[in-house]
């Protein structure tokens, strides 16, 4: 039996009435991602040691952090990423979920960094011996690789790690884009770089609530 079954009669239970909680986003926040990852995003991934990988499966869904020095997830091409699965519990949530269902999500973090890179699209499992000795660790060979094409890439604004202080002693590394060199990027210059970085991201700072 539901412990509080009256709070139901406040649940959500149509995208009008999600909608009509929330102001309408800016044109920009509705068409700031691009289907590649370009000179920017790459640069970000570079720089990044942390990513939490989202599945689903026949199991529900999954959310498996996967982490390693900064590059480890690796740019074939504008369109192909590759991760290599690392040791870990052998639960295989993550792995068995793509064998179900190849839509996959990732989010980037590099310490330091109030935005995040998020990256959506489909993954495979490969063995290739190639990728396995490109993406080892001294001598230590991924198991498999998760080959995935993206679909979808945009930067997400800083809130959320604001909010936690998750970077509060630290600033953004020598040599990772700006928020702003993202989204212009993202944008194909429709928001320049100095107009989020100088008034939209501390228009997030100062409103966070």
């Amino acid at each position: 039996m539901d412990a509080n079954p009256t709070a139901r009669s406040f649940d959500v239970t149509t995208p009008e009435a999600l909608a009509a909680l929330y102001p309408v986003p800016s044109a920009i926040v509705l068409s700031k991602a691009t289907d590649r990852i370009e000179g920017r995003s790459a640069a970000f991934i570079a720089r990044s040691p942390f990513c939490v990988l989202s599945t689903i499966g026949a199991r529900g869904p999954h959310a498996t952090p996967r982490g390693d020095a900064p590059g480890f997830v690796t740019l074939l091409d504008e369109k192909t990423l590759v991760l290599p699965d690392r040791r870990g519990n052998n639960r295989l949530d993550a792995l068995r979920d793509v064998l179900d269902d190849p839509r996959v999500a990732l989010l980037f973090l590099v310490p330091g960094m109030g935005e995040t890179l998020r990256v959506h699209g489909t993954a495979r499992i490969t063995t290739d011996p190639e990728l396995r000795e490109r993406l080892a660790m001294g001598r230590a060979k991924p198991a498999s690789v998760l080959v995935i094409s993206v679909t979808e890439v945009y930067m997400q604004c800083p809130r959320a790690l604001l909010r936690a202080e998750l970077w509060s002693d630290r600033t953004r590394p020598e040599g990772v884009p700006t928020g702003g060199e993202l989204i212009a990027e993202h944008t194909k210059g429709r928001m320049p770089a100095e107009d989020y970085d100088n008034v939209t991201a501390p228009n997030c700072a100062a409103n966070l609530y």
